[in-house]
């Protein structure tokens, strides 16, 4: 497995790609609401990108994906494509932005809650939302990676959810996915896989309500849906290794649960 560690001038590069990408999720959820339709929202986002950010939309035309984000409602795990579905009251909607600016990725998404979703669907959200950060905060320079799967599954486990196996995070920099693989379930596969300064990745567990299941949509070849038709939640924030723990370069104002920055000596 080859990692890439970054340099200095990458690593500035990836923060301003992050923050870019944190702004598209700042910006649309004002316009998350009863009645619009995802291919609405894709529009809005994609203007948001090219014409205020002047910058690209890593999704629109990646190995054939035909729109700017990946929109996911309710038993959609990921890769929702944008349509003329509208959302209704009670959904929860995942959003996936992945910005590139000066040909570096920035790569975050978030859960919205449309009116009053379930108490289910909302303890889901939460798990999803807590499992994420709890990962984040064991990201440091000598960590393992199977360690990130250690920390993910039982906060599932104890909310009686349980945690997507089929796919994973992913370094990311000059390219949109690269190594390593970021396993979100416990697993021994990467124990001996260490975490060191400059390595940047993805984490993004996915949360099902039923079971860890999935299928893909056989018509249009993306579209991810849980097995047994629960609903599915997912976070994803990217991430830098510092010197003594890490930086997120995504999160966004509304984050003040964590800090942009953690220092774990």
């Amino acid at each position: 497995m080859n990692i890439k560690i970054h340099d200095a001038a990458a690593i500035e590069k990836m923060r301003v790609a992050g923050r870019l990408a944190a702004e598209v999720l700042e910006m649309i959820a004002e316009h998350v609401k009863a009645g619009v339709t995802t291919l609405e929202l894709d529009n809005i986002m994609l203007d948001h990108i090219e014409n205020k950010q002047h910058a690209i939309s890593a999704c629109l035309g990646y190995h054939g994906y035909p729109k700017a984000t990946c929109i996911s409602v309710n038993e959609v795990v990921c890769h929702g494509i944008p349509g003329i579905q509208k959302l209704r009251n009670g959904d929860i909607v995942n959003i996936d932005v992945t910005v590139i600016k000066d040909g570096y990725y920035g790569d975050t998404s978030k859960m919205f809650m449309v009116g009053e979703p379930s108490l289910r669907c909302r303890q889901l959200c939460k798990c999803a939302r807590e499992s994420l950060y709890k990962a984040l905060k064991i990201v440091k320079p000598g960590a393992s990676f199977s360690d990130i799967g250690d920390v993910i599954q039982p906060i599932a486990d104890k909310a009686g959810f349980t945690v997507v196996r089929d796919y994973c995070g992913h370094g990311i920099g000059t390219e949109f996915h690269t190594d390593p693989c970021v396993v979100h379930y416990r697993n021994n596969s990467y124990r001996s896989l260490i975490m060191q300064p400059g390595m940047i990745f993805t984490i993004e567990p996915m949360i099902n309500a039923g079971t860890w299941k999935c299928k893909v949509n056989k018509k249009n070849g993306w579209t991810v849906t849980t097995a047994d038709k629960q609903p599915s939640a997912q976070y994803e924030h990217t991430v830098i290794v510092t010197e003594d723990g890490c930086e997120i370069t995504t999160r966004r104002a509304e984050e003040t649960e964590i800090e942009p920055v953690f220092h774990n000596l």
